[in-house]
């Protein structure tokens, strides 16, 4: 095969029909429009809305009025009727909500939707006013109506209401300053947590004290050390073993003499010599001079030598 045998597949790629070119073209004359008409004209297209001269649909419909309130809350709503059919018939104690002896029946949305009378907890609950209640209630929802708030009081029930806030508030365990609330800790219920808890206190106190102390005993020597700071070296130079202490603590440090050998080995041969001949000389001034030394320097003796 080679490059110009290549061809499209078959019905891939078809042909524009041209219209208006004869008869024998097959869309000749009339061009596929047909005989006469408003579609056989020249601009004569009609819009997908026309119908024929009778009133549009979108005519015949009523207009959309008004507008959308985009501040409109959806609530969940339920009457106090509602609520108080539901105590009749038992429904909270089987919910698992009734209350304990002396205590208030507490409604809120988790509670309702227990017993079926709320679909979504998301939504903020409202309680209106339609129906009786003969029960006292401990009531928790966003709002109420008038009615619903005097027969919930009248019951010798409470209204609460969820509010939200409207500023800023601190963030839990923070004071106004942000600033963190020392908290207690929990006190231990039993003797002996109770005990290992003061244990524990008082060893932490121990602690604290201890190094409160070594901290402060640091503290003066460094001030003692920094006041006087002759006393070592006095009491270094009263432990020297011979001597003027004073001397000896003021005495610089001797340097020490090159080895014989090392460096410069005819100097230290000759300082040697020097110092042997010292000691020669420094003996014979000291001995006393006798007729052999005479005779040997090459001297007369002063006495009679015939004798």
């Amino acid at each position: 095969m080679k490059l110009h045998d290549l061809r499209p597949p078959d019905g891939s790629n078809t042909a524009r029909t041209r219209v208006g070119r004869g008869i024998a073209a097959g869309k000749g004359k009339t061009a596929g429009r047909g005989t006469k008409g408003q579609k056989a004209r020249a601009g004569g297209s009609i819009p997908p809305w026309f119908e024929g001269g009778q009133t549009p649909l979108h005519m015949r419909i009523p207009k959309l009025r008004g507008f959308k309130n985009r501040a409109k809350v959806d609530y969940e709503v339920v009457n106090v009727g509602d609520i108080a059919a539901r105590i009749d018939a038992g429904s909270f104690a089987e919910a698992g909500t009734a209350p304990k002896k002396g205590e208030q029946l507490t409604i809120n949305a988790d509670i309702l939707r227990a017993v079926g009378l709320v679909r979504n907890v998301k939504k903020p609950l409202k309680i209106l006013g339609n129906g009786d209640l003969a029960t006292a209630l401990f009531v928790v929802a966003d709002a109420y109506t008038k009615s619903a708030t005097a027969k919930i009081e009248a019951a010798g029930g409470t209204v609460n209401v969820l509010e939200i806030p409207t500023e800023s508030r601190p963030a839990l365990g923070l004071d106004g300053d942000g600033v963190a609330i020392e908290r207690t800790a929990r006190q231990p219920r039993t003797a002996a947590g109770r005990d290992a808890a003061d244990r524990k206190v008082d060893a932490r106190a121990r602690r604290d004290a201890d190094t409160a102390t070594a901290t402060a005993e640091a503290a003066t020597a460094a001030a003692e050390k920094a006041a006087t700071p002759e006393k070592a070296k006095k009491a270094k130079a009263a432990d020297a073993p011979s001597g003027d202490a004073s001397v000896v603590a003021d005495e610089p440090p001797v340097a020490e003499a090159p080895a014989a050998g090392v460096g410069e080995p005819e100097t230290a041969a000759a300082e040697s010599a020097d110092a042997r001949d010292a000691v020669v000389d420094e003996t014979a001034e000291h001995e006393p001079v006798t007729s052999a030394d005479a005779d040997s320097d090459g001297t007369e003796p002063t006495g009679d030598e015939s004798a």
